[in-house]
């Protein structure tokens, strides 16, 4: 039987989701940022688990309540170019700026590594060549 050669993804921070009363860990959902992709994970008994390469991350924003504040916790919002989960939001998770912070430096690591180019949509008032259509 012949083995296969699968490249090893080295986990680079594992959050938990919290809840919101005191940040506690009691969740069954958990975030995951290899040197290649995003793994979200959820459920005990029935469980799911989904996956945003790394290199489809479009925009990842921190936002956090006053409740979030006071407990250490945030939410990372994150859209992507991922056909099944465009849009994921990670509420209450601690850490979540140096979460935030090694998901960008990962994601621009891996679209350098792949010589992965986009380019940004400009809204039409920004565009100089745009004349409102007025001529």
């Amino acid at each position: 039987m012949a083995k296969k050669n699968v490249e090893q993804e080295t986990v680079l921070i594992k959050e938990r989701k919290r809840l919101g009363f005191f940040g506690l860990p009691f969740s069954f959902t958990t975030f995951a940022i290899t040197d290649k992709k995003l793994i979200y994970k959820k459920g005990l008994l029935s469980s799911t688990e989904d996956e945003i390469l790394l290199y489809r991350v479009q925009d990842i924003t921190v936002k956090r309540t006053l409740g979030q504040k006071l407990f250490g916790l945030g939410t990372l919002e994150i859209d992507s170019q991922d056909k099944t989960c465009p849009h994921l939001i990670i509420k209450n998770i601690k850490h979540v700026k140096e979460f935030r912070s090694i998901l960008s430096e990962q994601v621009e690591k891996e679209k350098t590594r792949r010589n992965f180019r986009s380019t940004e949509i400009l809204d039409g008032d920004n565009d100089p060549g745009f004349h409102g259509g007025m001529l």
